[in-house]
């Protein structure tokens, strides 16, 4: 089997890092790989704000639900989507800028998450570790204020990256069949594969270091769909400029 298939298999997410420092050629190689990801349009439409100072990384962690790798880690950084960088040109080429249709944000947005999955894949590659930070999202008005983000960007998630120092288990997704479907969508025996699917996610969650809730996937995906989940992101998205024509 590819070397390069058993490493995407084998992700985790990371929580725990020690206090290694990241060698600056490596970092820069590093968002070298992230950048040559795909970039629909070629827009290229990905900022990153690598965060350094302690005390921004100590408020982000605040904002972002009190987690202390966004502090601790080697490395935080901010993916950002950006529009402004390419729509600063319309006018240089007498263009009026269009930039706030729902596909100008589809496609920078998309272009945000290729680049970063790029760049962990590459990370993953040298032994690094890395955590996804969805929760910059919490307080997308703050985190803004703070890296000083302008109108056409905005924070999309963020990402912690250092050497690991646990090693958690791998947790399983989804049965292949329930996910991937031929020639056209449709859930025949869909509800069986995950009636067993949540026994083996209940067991991952009681089981793993640390312990864990023991809830089932589908029980965890309906608490998420069920209830309200950071309904300030439109208005916040609007004022950034993205009103999704």
């Amino acid at each position: 089997m590819s070397s390069v298939i058993d490493l995407l298999k084998s992700h985790r997410s990371i929580r725990k890092f020690t206090d290694q420092p990241i060698e600056p050629e490596l970092l820069e190689e590093l968002f070298i790989a992230g950048q040559a990801a795909a970039t629909s349009s070629f827009l290229q439409g990905t900022t990153i704000v690598r965060v350094t100072n302690p005390a921004t990384r100590e408020k982000i962690s605040e904002l972002a639900g009190n987690q202390p790798y966004v502090a601790k880690a080697a490395e935080f950084m901010i993916f950002c989507a950006d529009l402004k960088r390419a729509g600063n040109y319309c006018e240089v080429y007498e263009k009026s800028f269009e930039g706030d249709f729902t596909e100008h944000f589809i496609i920078a947005t998309v272009d945000v998450a290729l680049m970063a999955q790029s760049l962990v894949t590459a990370a993953e590659s040298v032994g690094l570790g890395i955590c996804y930070i969805g929760g910059i999202r919490n307080n997308p008005g703050s985190v803004s204020e703070l890296l000083e983000l302008p109108k056409g960007v905005y924070p999309v998630f963020g990402l912690c990256l250092g050497y690991p120092d646990q090693d958690p288990e791998i947790k399983p997704r989804l049965p292949l069949s329930v996910v991937i479907k031929k020639e056209v969508y449709n859930e025949e025996g869909d509800k069986e594969m995950i009636k067993d699917y949540d026994e083996v996610i209940r067991e991952y969650y009681r089981t793993r270091t640390g312990g864990g809730h023991g809830i089932s996937w589908s029980e965890q995906v309906a608490v998420l769909l069920g209830e309200k989940s950071r309904p300030h992101m439109k208005g916040f998205l609007a004022e950034k400029g993205f009103k999704f024509k």
